[in-house]
Parts: structure tokens; C-alpha cells; sequence
């Protein structure tokens, strides 16, 4: 289905207001930085994150979500929310982290390279997928520093939903059409919140990051479907 341009931005504000009563039910937005495995985690969820400087222009006020995500969609995963937030975290104490296991690094990490002008090894074997030997991870390490810096003072809320993975997963589902609901990729001049024309995904490797105003490739050229946001406010008014 197709909305119109007043239909998104209906849709947009009403999604905002969930995540504004969201904010209030889990005590509020916290940085990753600041943010522990011994915390209160639900088993699963789905993650919204909020990037400085990265404003809605359009729908209303204040920051704009620049990134949807949830974890272990696929039948038996044992994923859990936090392990997967900590995989974007990096390790505090070294600052590092591995970008290999997390999509989210890498397109941050590549957008670095680009507009920074990261030569060497760390440039060179950034995007090489699986495991690295010893040598390109330590050449990395400056790298991956930078990036955990860049994602650690992000905001954030998240969404317990404690269904099985699999298929029809309610995470699926509001991830897949949030994600959906706030890209810009087909846009043009009719962008809600667009990105603004500092925002570092404007040198991502990946066109569908700079087209989108997210940290998202898939599910950016999809078209939403109106009614997970009723889905969304039944999950938050549960929690």
C-alpha cells in the first residue's frame, strides 16, 4: 500500500508519540556508554537509536530515530537483546570492538573511511567479511575505537517483546515497518525529517544508508503497513 505524503507524516507523528510514551515507561533513554549487562534487560526486543544532531525538521521536535533493529529472528536463536546491543557497544574498557560482528559498525566504520580519509590496512580490510587474523584486527583497532565513541554516546530506547523467533515474529514486524515508515529512499523532495547534511551516513559505502537517513539497508525500500503502529502501541501500553 501506498501512502500519501500526509498519510506518512500522520503516521510518523503518531510513531514518535509511542516512542515518547515508551521513553517514559522504561525511565528513559540511555546511552550504551553508560549501559551493562547486569541491567534490567528484557530477553528480547527491538532498539530504536538517536544520533546528536540529528534532528526531526518535519513531524515535530526533537531527535530523530536514525537506526531500528532487533536480534536471533530465526527459528531456536538464543540472541538476546543485550548481547546484541553489546555487540554494537564494543568493549569499554579497550574502546575497541568488532565490527565483524555488527552490521551497525561496519556501516559506521565505512562511513568514517570515507569522510575522514582512513588509509592503511584499517581502510583497506574494513569491509572484508568473517574472521581477520590477528594482524588486520590490530591495525583495526583505531578504527573500531572511533566507532565505539560515535555509537556509545547515541540514545536509545528499546521494546521488550518476549515472542518465540521465527517468521512471524512481532520484533520482525515492527522492526521491518518502522524501518520502513521513516526511510526516505524514494522520497525525493517529499523527505520527512531527512538527514541532515552533516549527518555521517552521508559517506556511507552503502547508497541505501545515504539515500534513507538510516543506519538501515534492509526493509529501507519497503512499503509500511499503517496498522503496526497499532501493533507498537499495544506493546508499549503492556510493558
Amino acid at each position: 500500500m501506498n501512502q500519501s505524503f500526509d498519510e506518512r507524516l500522520e503516521d510518523i507523528r503518531r510513531f514518535y508519540e509511542i516512542l515518547e510514551s515508551l521513553e517514559k515507561r522504561v525511565g528513559g533513554i540511555r546511552t550504551l556508554a553508560n549501559c551493562n549487562g547486569h541491567m534490567d534487560w528484557p530477553e528480547r526486543g527491538v532498539y530504536f537509536f538517536f544520533e546528536p544532531g540529528e534532528m526531526r525538521t518535519i513531524s515535530g521536535s526533537g531527535l530523530r530515530v536514525v537506526r531500528v533493529g532487533t536480534h536471533g529472528l530465526k527459528e531456536g536463536s538464543q540472541t538476546t537483546l543485550w548481547k546484541r546491543l553489546r555487540q554494537h557497544q564494543g568493549t569499554l574498557k579497550s574502546g575497541g570492538g568488532n565490527h565483524r560482528g555488527s552490521v551497525f559498525r561496519r556501516h559506521v566504520g565505512a562511513a568514517m573511511i570515507a569522510r575522514d580519509g582512513w588509509t592503511g590496512p584499517a581502510a583497506r580490510d574494513w569491509n572484508i567479511s568473517g574472521s581477520a587474523p590477528r594482524t588486520v584486527r590490530d591495525a583495526e583497532i583505531p578504527l573500531e575505537r572511533a566507532v565505539s565513541k560515535h555509537i556509545n554516546i547515541m540514545a536509545f530506547l528499546w521494546l521488550a517483546i518476549e515472542d518465540v523467533p521465527g517468521p512471524k515474529s512481532q520484533r520482525g514486524v515492527i522492526e521491518r515497518n518502522a524501518i520502513a515508515l521513516l526511510s526516505n529512499y524514494y522520497s525525493g523532495d517529499w523527505s520527512i525529517d531527512p538527514a541532515s547534511e552533516n549527518w555521517l551516513g552521508k559517506w556511507a559505502k552503502r547508497e541505501e544508508i545515504r539515500r534513507s537517513g538510516l543506519w538501515n539497508v534492509n526493509h529501507i525500500s519497503d512499503h509500511y503497513q499503517p496498522h503496526h503502529l497499532g501493533l507498537l502501541q499495544s506493546v508499549v501500553s503492556k510493558m
